[in-house]
């Protein structure tokens, strides 16, 4: 069963695709809080030219959620960044937010008012409005 699993499923962590990446020369960078492991491809032309530079990944400790990758780590992930948090003394700014799971799709997800799904009842028609109809 955990054979098939890593074959047909990419969001329980790493599939036989990265698996092969780190036998081609994947190396480790680092390793996050939510314990989230950062690999590298190193610049080699041969093995990076689809790419045009180096290739970056994260297998994911648990479910694999793209926003789970702290600020620090994302910079690094999407190239904004040379330098991974691991090899420096990294601090989030004050703007950079700890990570929050996304509560979409969940009973704790965000509903404005007026929302058919809001627990809240929706405002009254204000009276501005009239509906069409086809005898109009």
């Amino acid at each position: 069963m955990s054979v098939l699993t890593d074959i047909f499923t990419w969001w329980n962590g790493s599939t036989v695709g990265t698996r092969f990446a780190l036998s081609r020369g994947g190396e480790f960078v680092g390793e996050d809080e939510l314990g989230n492991r950062y690999y590298r491809l190193p610049n080699d032309p041969a093995k990076n030219a689809a790419f045009g530079t180096e290739r970056r990944w994260v297998v994911y400790a648990g479910y694999a959620e793209a926003s789970a990758i702290p600020p620090g780590w994302h910079g690094w992930m999407h190239h904004t960044v040379a330098t991974p948090p691991a090899n420096e003394n990294y601090a989030p700014r004050d703007w950079q937010k700890p990570h929050r799971e996304n509560k979409t799709g969940t009973a704790e997800a965000y509903r404005p008012s007026g929302s058919a799904l809001s627990a809240r009842k929706r405002p009254a028609a204000t009276g501005d409005y009239q509906a069409w109809s086809p005898d109009d």
